[in-house]
């Protein structure tokens, strides 16, 4: 009765299913291990913010090049104020507002963003406060540069002049005649009365959607796993019983019709 499973078809078959059943447990496994490290990635970051906050800052250059474990860091910095930029599109507390940029000069020639603080409703110049002059030090949480259409920054382009959408060397390179640093910082406390922003986790270590689809990718590997479980034992019992219908006469072992059926065409051919 199981003889058809030496056909070449079944043979196709069943090395199909030996193939895909681990590839899909493979790929399943892969994007749940993803899925954890987001997770991890993200307790990481939350603990890091907290110790980042209560630890005494530390000069620029010795946190530079940002990443993972100096993100939120505590830096201080001197320098002189100079050109002013206006960040929109940016929430605080379920409000739209934006930030007031201003790049810090250092001794070093390259400037610095920094984010004074956040203002609600839409952008506009005379409502940013005028930054202070003359040397100063600003002491502030180290933040990595943003990509646009990531982590919340918006990823439109053409901003009106003395706009920015998004806070990265790449970005302000077009917009000042100096170097930037490809980093920013964020005052511990708002400038002129404007709110303090937050500090920001680094890209790819939140729950965010992508984390969520890593978890959703993992469901539809096993899933698909099932379906071919599935599948397989569907067909199987469908030639099963070909095979013992063909035993008991009911069809023909090489696939005609039987011979019921074959009187009944022909009484149709007869009729018509």
């Amino acid at each position: 009765m199981y003889r058809f499973l030496l056909t070449p078809r079944w043979w196709g078959i069943n090395v199909f299913v030996v193939l895909a059943i681990p590839f899909c447990i493979f790929m399943g496994s892969w994007q749940l291990g993803r899925f954890e490290d987001r997770v991890q990635d993200h307790e990481t970051a939350s603990t890091q913010q907290e110790s980042a906050a209560r630890e005494a800052a530390r000069p620029l250059t010795e946190l530079l090049p940002v990443d993972k474990a100096t993100v939120g860091r505590q830096t201080t910095v001197t320098g002189r104020y100079d050109d002013q930029l206006l960040v929109p599109e940016r929430k605080l507390d379920d409000r739209e507002g934006f930030y007031v940029l201003t790049l810090l000069r250092t001794d070093g020639g390259e400037a610095l963003p920094v984010v004074r603080g956040w203002l609600p409703g839409e952008p506009d110049p005379a409502r940013a406060p005028a930054p202070p002059t003359g040397e100063v030090t600003v002491t502030g949480a180290l933040q990595a540069a943003e990509s646009p259409g990531a982590g919340g920054v918006s990823g439109r382009s053409g901003w009106p002049d003395g706009q920015t959408g998004a806070i990265s060397a790449a970005t302000l390179l077009n917009l000042v005649p100096y170097d930037v640093y490809d980093a920013w910082v964020t005052l511990n406390e708002g400038d002129s009365g404007m709110r303090a922003v937050p500090v920001s986790a680094p890209q790819n270590t939140g729950l965010d959607l992508k984390a969520f689809q890593n978890l959703g990718y993992t469901a539809e590997w096993f899933a698909f796993v099932g379906f071919v479980i599935f599948m397989w034992f569907r067909l199987l019992r469908r030639e099963v019983e070909l095979a013992r219908d063909a035993e008991l006469g009911l069809v023909a072992e090489d696939g005609k019709d039987t011979e019921d059926e074959d009187a009944g065409r022909a009484r149709a051919g007869l009729v018509s």
